[in-house]
Protein backbone atom coordinates (compact mmCIF):
# COMPACT_ATOMS: atom_id res chain seq x y z
CA UNK A 1 0.00 0.00 0.00
CA UNK A 2 1.50 3.40 -0.83
CA UNK A 3 0.90 6.05 2.18
CA UNK A 4 0.15 9.55 0.34
CA UNK A 5 -0.20 11.58 3.14
CA UNK A 6 2.66 13.04 5.43
CA UNK A 7 2.25 15.04 8.74
CA UNK A 8 5.71 16.15 9.62
CA UNK A 9 7.65 18.20 7.70
CA UNK A 10 10.18 21.35 8.66
CA UNK A 11 10.92 24.34 5.75
CA UNK A 12 14.00 26.79 5.98
CA UNK A 13 11.77 28.50 8.00
CA UNK A 14 13.37 25.70 11.06
CA UNK A 15 17.14 27.41 9.78
CA UNK A 16 18.47 23.51 10.39
CA UNK A 17 16.34 22.29 7.60
CA UNK A 18 16.92 23.10 4.05
CA UNK A 19 13.97 23.35 1.72
CA UNK A 20 10.76 26.06 0.99
CA UNK A 21 7.41 25.21 0.29
CA UNK A 22 7.34 25.68 -3.06
CA UNK A 23 10.43 22.62 -2.88
CA UNK A 24 8.33 20.37 -0.81
CA UNK A 25 5.32 20.99 -3.47
CA UNK A 26 7.66 19.92 -6.21
CA UNK A 27 8.65 16.51 -4.36
CA UNK A 28 4.96 15.99 -3.65
CA UNK A 29 3.92 16.14 -7.42
CA UNK A 30 6.63 13.81 -8.37
CA UNK A 31 5.70 11.07 -5.54
CA UNK A 32 2.39 11.95 -6.59
CA UNK A 33 1.88 13.03 -2.47
CA UNK A 34 -1.64 14.05 -2.14
CA UNK A 35 -1.53 15.91 1.51
CA UNK A 36 1.45 16.95 3.63
CA UNK A 37 1.78 19.34 6.37
CA UNK A 38 4.23 22.15 7.67
CA UNK A 39 5.08 21.53 11.14
CA UNK A 40 8.09 24.15 11.58
CA UNK A 41 9.29 24.36 15.03
CA UNK A 42 7.71 26.31 17.84
CA UNK A 43 9.36 29.54 18.89
CA UNK A 44 10.55 28.07 22.21
CA UNK A 45 13.28 26.27 19.68
CA UNK A 46 16.40 28.03 19.65
CA UNK A 47 16.30 28.40 15.77
CA UNK A 48 12.70 28.05 15.39
CA UNK A 49 10.65 30.70 13.31
CA UNK A 50 9.31 33.57 14.87
CA UNK A 51 5.90 33.39 16.67
CA UNK A 52 3.97 35.34 13.95
CA UNK A 53 5.59 32.91 11.24
CA UNK A 54 2.66 30.58 12.69
CA UNK A 55 0.14 33.73 12.55
CA UNK A 56 0.51 34.18 8.77
CA UNK A 57 0.19 30.71 7.59
CA UNK A 58 -3.29 31.88 6.85
CA UNK A 59 -1.73 33.29 3.54
CA UNK A 60 -0.55 29.58 2.55
CA UNK A 61 -3.54 28.23 0.18
CA UNK A 62 -4.64 24.78 1.09
CA UNK A 63 -4.43 23.22 -1.97
CA UNK A 64 -1.68 24.00 -4.50
CA UNK A 65 -1.83 22.34 -7.78
CA UNK A 66 -4.04 19.47 -6.16
CA UNK A 67 -1.44 19.19 -3.70
CA UNK A 68 -3.52 19.49 -0.33
CA UNK A 69 -1.02 21.50 2.37
CA UNK A 70 -1.58 21.64 6.21
CA UNK A 71 -1.03 25.08 8.54
CA UNK A 72 0.81 22.94 11.38
CA UNK A 73 3.43 23.69 14.10
CA UNK A 74 5.62 21.50 15.91
CA UNK A 75 5.08 22.53 19.14
CA UNK A 76 7.85 22.10 22.02
CA UNK A 77 6.42 20.53 25.10
CA UNK A 78 7.80 22.49 27.99
CA UNK A 79 7.74 21.34 30.98
CA UNK A 80 5.57 18.48 33.56
CA UNK A 81 2.45 20.11 33.11
CA UNK A 82 2.53 19.21 29.17
CA UNK A 83 2.62 22.92 28.50
CA UNK A 84 3.34 23.72 25.19
CA UNK A 85 4.91 27.18 23.18
CA UNK A 86 2.13 27.80 21.41
CA UNK A 87 -1.50 28.94 22.68
CA UNK A 88 -4.98 30.37 22.87
CA UNK A 89 -7.08 31.31 19.32
CA UNK A 90 -3.82 30.86 17.12
CA UNK A 91 -4.11 27.49 18.13
CA UNK A 92 -7.49 27.56 16.58
CA UNK A 93 -5.99 28.81 13.49
CA UNK A 94 -3.80 25.62 12.98
CA UNK A 95 -5.02 23.01 11.38
CA UNK A 96 -3.06 20.38 12.88
CA UNK A 97 -0.65 20.58 16.17
CA UNK A 98 2.22 18.20 16.66
CA UNK A 99 3.87 18.42 19.94
CA UNK A 100 6.99 16.64 21.19
CA UNK A 101 10.62 16.77 23.30
CA UNK A 102 12.93 18.58 22.61
CA UNK A 103 16.48 18.98 24.63
CA UNK A 104 17.06 22.41 23.97
CA UNK A 105 13.48 23.49 25.17
CA UNK A 106 12.67 20.38 27.64
CA UNK A 107 15.63 18.63 28.62
CA UNK A 108 15.41 15.03 29.52
CA UNK A 109 15.34 14.25 32.59
CA UNK A 110 13.19 11.02 34.57
CA UNK A 111 10.45 8.64 32.84
CA UNK A 112 7.92 9.39 35.99
CA UNK A 113 8.54 13.21 34.27
CA UNK A 114 8.30 12.36 30.65
CA UNK A 115 5.29 10.82 31.43
CA UNK A 116 3.54 12.83 33.20
CA UNK A 117 4.05 15.88 30.61
CA UNK A 118 3.40 13.65 27.82
CA UNK A 119 -0.07 12.63 29.30
CA UNK A 120 -0.49 16.11 30.53
CA UNK A 121 0.27 17.25 26.95
CA UNK A 122 -2.05 14.58 25.75
CA UNK A 123 -5.09 15.78 28.41
CA UNK A 124 -4.75 19.49 27.95
CA UNK A 125 -6.67 18.86 24.18
CA UNK A 126 -4.33 21.15 22.27
CA UNK A 127 -2.39 18.58 20.56
CA UNK A 128 -3.32 16.35 18.01
CA UNK A 129 -0.43 14.25 17.75
CA UNK A 130 2.88 13.35 19.94
CA UNK A 131 6.19 13.22 17.70
CA UNK A 132 8.58 10.98 18.19
CA UNK A 133 7.18 9.78 21.63
CA UNK A 134 9.68 6.68 21.35
CA UNK A 135 13.22 8.79 21.51
CA UNK A 136 15.68 6.84 24.20
CA UNK A 137 16.79 9.91 25.18
CA UNK A 138 13.09 10.72 26.75
CA UNK A 139 12.00 7.12 28.63
CA UNK A 140 8.13 6.80 29.38
CA UNK A 141 5.67 4.66 30.92
CA UNK A 142 4.80 3.25 27.27
CA UNK A 143 1.06 2.03 28.23
CA UNK A 144 0.37 4.63 30.30
CA UNK A 145 0.74 7.51 27.46
CA UNK A 146 -0.75 4.87 25.13
CA UNK A 147 -3.75 4.37 27.12
CA UNK A 148 -4.08 8.36 27.71
CA UNK A 149 -3.72 8.89 23.93
CA UNK A 150 -6.63 6.26 23.24
CA UNK A 151 -8.60 8.14 25.54
CA UNK A 152 -8.41 11.49 24.27
CA UNK A 153 -7.87 10.98 20.56
CA UNK A 154 -4.32 11.99 20.27
CA UNK A 155 -2.28 9.89 17.69
CA UNK A 156 1.50 9.07 18.50
CA UNK A 157 3.65 9.04 15.69
CA UNK A 158 6.04 6.33 14.24
CA UNK A 159 8.83 8.77 13.45
CA UNK A 160 10.70 7.97 10.13
CA UNK A 161 13.89 10.11 11.00
CA UNK A 162 14.28 8.46 14.33
CA UNK A 163 15.51 5.24 12.47
CA UNK A 164 17.48 7.43 9.85
CA UNK A 165 19.76 10.22 10.89
CA UNK A 166 18.76 11.16 14.75
CA UNK A 167 17.27 9.46 18.08
CA UNK A 168 19.42 6.44 17.01
CA UNK A 169 18.28 3.21 19.16
CA UNK A 170 14.27 4.11 18.43
CA UNK A 171 13.29 0.68 17.36
CA UNK A 172 12.60 -1.07 20.22
CA UNK A 173 10.70 1.62 21.58
CA UNK A 174 8.92 1.93 19.00
CA UNK A 175 7.44 -1.60 18.45
CA UNK A 176 6.70 -1.15 22.17
CA UNK A 177 4.34 1.91 21.13
CA UNK A 178 2.78 0.80 18.13
CA UNK A 179 1.92 -2.92 20.30
CA UNK A 180 0.42 -0.87 23.50
CA UNK A 181 -1.16 1.56 21.14
CA UNK A 182 -2.67 -1.54 19.08
CA UNK A 183 -3.43 -2.96 22.75
CA UNK A 184 -5.20 0.61 23.68
CA UNK A 185 -7.31 0.73 20.80
CA UNK A 186 -5.67 4.41 19.76
CA UNK A 187 -4.38 5.54 16.62
CA UNK A 188 -0.85 5.68 15.14
CA UNK A 189 0.55 8.28 12.18
CA UNK A 190 3.77 7.89 10.33
CA UNK A 191 6.04 11.07 10.26
CA UNK A 192 8.80 11.71 8.09
CA UNK A 193 10.02 14.21 10.04
CA UNK A 194 11.50 16.02 6.74
CA UNK A 195 14.20 18.18 7.09
CA UNK A 196 15.12 18.49 3.18
CA UNK A 197 12.15 17.54 0.68
CA UNK A 198 13.39 14.58 -0.70
CA UNK A 199 12.05 12.23 2.80
CA UNK A 200 8.63 13.69 2.14
CA UNK A 201 6.67 10.70 2.59
CA UNK A 202 9.47 7.94 3.08
CA UNK A 203 7.92 5.99 5.46
CA UNK A 204 10.21 2.66 5.08
CA UNK A 205 11.41 2.37 8.38
CA UNK A 206 8.10 3.05 10.31
CA UNK A 207 6.37 0.51 7.73
CA UNK A 208 8.34 -1.82 9.11
CA UNK A 209 7.44 -1.44 12.66
CA UNK A 210 3.52 -1.08 11.46
CA UNK A 211 3.77 -4.67 9.87
CA UNK A 212 6.17 -5.94 13.04
CA UNK A 213 2.93 -5.86 15.05
CA UNK A 214 -0.13 -6.35 12.26
CA UNK A 215 -0.83 -2.56 13.17
CA UNK A 216 -4.64 -2.40 11.83
CA UNK A 217 -4.58 -0.26 8.75
CA UNK A 218 -7.99 1.30 9.63
CA UNK A 219 -6.34 3.22 12.80
CA UNK A 220 -3.27 4.39 10.52
CA UNK A 221 -3.83 8.52 10.01
CA UNK A 222 -1.71 8.11 6.92
CA UNK A 223 -4.11 5.76 5.01
CA UNK A 224 -5.49 8.81 3.20
CA UNK A 225 -6.17 12.13 3.11
CA UNK A 226 -10.00 11.53 4.10
CA UNK A 227 -8.74 9.63 7.47
CA UNK A 228 -6.43 12.10 8.26
CA UNK A 229 -8.77 14.86 7.27
CA UNK A 230 -11.48 13.27 9.27
CA UNK A 231 -9.45 12.86 12.51
CA UNK A 232 -8.77 16.45 12.73
CA UNK A 233 -11.88 17.15 11.99
CA UNK A 234 -13.13 15.52 15.21
CA UNK A 235 -10.31 16.94 16.46
CA UNK A 236 -12.38 20.18 16.61
CA UNK A 237 -10.44 21.72 14.04
CA UNK A 238 -13.16 23.78 11.84
CA UNK A 239 -11.58 24.93 8.70
CA UNK A 240 -10.46 21.94 6.60
CA UNK A 241 -13.82 22.59 4.08
CA UNK A 242 -11.19 23.39 1.64
CA UNK A 243 -9.67 20.11 1.46
CA UNK A 244 -12.65 18.79 0.53
CA UNK A 245 -11.20 18.08 -2.97
CA UNK A 246 -8.45 15.65 -2.24
CA UNK A 247 -11.24 13.64 -1.40
CA UNK A 248 -12.09 10.91 -3.75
Amino acid sequence: MKFLVDIHAHTIASTHAYSTVHDYLHVAKEKGIKLFAITDHGPDMADAPHFWHFVNMRVIPRVIDGVGVLRGIEANIKNELGEIDFFGEYLKQLDIVLAGFHEPVFPPSTKAQHTKALINCIESGKVDIITHPGNPAYPIDIQAVAQAAAKHNVALEINNSSFLSSRKGSEGNCIAIATAVKDAGGLLVMGSDSHVAFSLGGFEKSIEIIDAVAFPIERLLNRSPEALLSFLSARGHTCLDEYSVLIE
